[in-house]
Parts: structure tokens; sequence; C-alpha cells
């Protein structure tokens, strides 16, 4: 890691808003969302000591809204990958595996949701759903996990094809147990290099459904739907939008310098080259 300080800024910078989105409650100096409240004589101050972030425009202090916004795009990041993972990698491995017609029809299935670029299918999907965290973390998921599967599936292809597997086979282990024993271990070190990039992939698009009013609605602090509420205003109120959107493109950094670091440390060449 010492030769790699781009990994080691991403970590340090992903572990504080993983620190930031646990200790929220104790962090933000004033509620989120004080329900549905309004404190109009409060309404749009500039930074200040008081509030670092300035207020918006019903008074709300946006720095304590921005630190819980951390809590919530983390969640929806962390719900999305775990779905993926938890759908894609045992389609794909078994689809691997397998191969013939099993492959043939997952991959098809697969195949159906590829074809379209990703955010425009999770927009599709969010249109026809009530807009909330819950139903966008929803239509995120679904056109997510294609993408596991896939990748699953071509480092179950390498596998399945080689000597030791042939060894398992030869000594009457069953199916179920090579893939959970052989298979499934020697597949997760691409998807962890991919889950790590998608945290930032995620969080973006999470903002981009609540910017257009299909995510988190209002009192919810979600850093796309600040970014929203404070569009009108950015030529006189500037920090209104520049500091959620500061939030979301440190963040989306962040877990891509990560996913960057993990490829060249996890990548087999470079092992063997060292």
């Amino acid at each position: 890691m010492r030769g790699n300080p781009l990994l080691v800024s991403g970590l340090v910078i992903a572990t504080f808003f993983l620190l930031v989105a646990v200790f929220a409650p104790l962090l933000a100096p004033y509620p989120a969302d004080a329900g549905s409240a309004t404190h109009p004589l409060s309404s749009f101050l500039p930074p200040s000591w008081h509030h670092p972030f300035g207020t918006d425009d019903v008074g709300r202090d946006l720095f304590s809204r921005v630190i819980y916004g951390t809590r919530i795009s983390l969640t929806i990041a962390a719900v999305v990958i775990a779905f993926s993972c938890v759908v894609g990698i045992p389609l794909g491995i078994v689809a691997g595996y397998f191969g013939g017609i099993v492959d043939d029809v997952l991959m098809r299935v697969t195949d159906v949701f590829l074809a379209f670029p990703a955010l425009l299918l999770a927009l599709a999907l969010a249109s026809v759903l009530t807009p909330s965290v819950a139903n966008a973390t929803l239509a995120i998921a679904l056109t997510w996990w294609p993408w596991y599967a896939r990748l699953a599936r071509g480092q179950a292809v390498s596998i399945a094809g080689r000597p030791y597997i042939e060894s398992c086979r030869a000594l009457g282990l069953g199916s179920f147990r090579i893939l959970l024993r052989h298979v499934l271990p020697n597949s997760v070190t691409p998807v962890i290099v991919q889950a790590s990039l998608d945290v930032g992939g995620v969080i973006l698009t999470a903002a981009a459904l609540s910017f257009l009013g299909l995510g988190a609605q209002d009192p919810t602090p979600e850093w796309g739907l600040l970014v929203s509420q404070g569009e009108p205003y950015f030529t006189t109120q500037w920090w209104l939008v520049t500091f959620p959107g500061l939030a979301i493109l440190v963040a989306a950094l962040a877990f891509n310098l990560v996913g960057d670091g993990l490829r060249d440390r996890l990548d087999p060449r470079r092992v063997i080259a060292r």
C-alpha cells in the first residue's frame, strides 16, 4: 500500500465518509430535517460559525443535512451492491460452470438488462414507482446485478476447465460442493474490485434520480435532492449547491481511487512481477 499513494488517499477519504455516516447523530449540530419544521427567519443564511454550510430556503442547517446525507447515500450504495452480488454472482458462476443451455438461458436474460444503459433503465423503473429512497434503491439494484453476473460467469468459465476442478469431479465431489468450495472463492477477487469501483457509480446514480425527482423526497436529506433544491438559487445562494455537490464528487472519487488501487494490487500479473 505504501507504493500506491492514490489507494491510501482513497482509503482515508472513504473511511472518513464511513465514519461520518456511522456517527452522523453525534457530528450533526442540528437535526437533519426537524420533521417538517421551517425556520423562515434563518433562511438563506451564508456559511458562518453557527452554520458552516449555511442554511437552505426554509432555514435548515445545510451542514447537518449533508452529514445525514452521507448515511443515506452510503446505505443506498451498500444495499445495491449487496443485492447485485447476492443475485449476480450465483447466477454467473452457475452459468459459467455448467455451460450449455443453462448458460444460454441465464446470459440471455442478463443481456436483456445489459442492452440498456444502467442509468436509463433505472430512470424508467423509478418513474413507474412512487418516488422514495427505497424505490430508487430498488430501481438501481435491478439494473446493477447483470454486471456481476457477467463478471462471475467469465471467472467461472476460466476456473471450470482447470485441472484441480477435474480432479474434484474425478473424486466424486458434487457440483454444489465444487461451486461453493472451489469456484466461488476463486471468482471473488475481480468482484471485490468491481464492488469498490461501483460505490461511486451507485452514489452518482442515486443522486441523479433524486435530482430528477424520482428518488428521495423532502425532507429526506439526500445529496442529489439537496442539489436539486438549491439549483434555482445557485446564482445568489451558491452554498446550497456547492457543498452537497462537493460531497458527491469527493465520495465518488474516493471509492474510485480505492477500486483502482485494489485492481492494481490484486492483478495477478503485478503480483508475479513483484
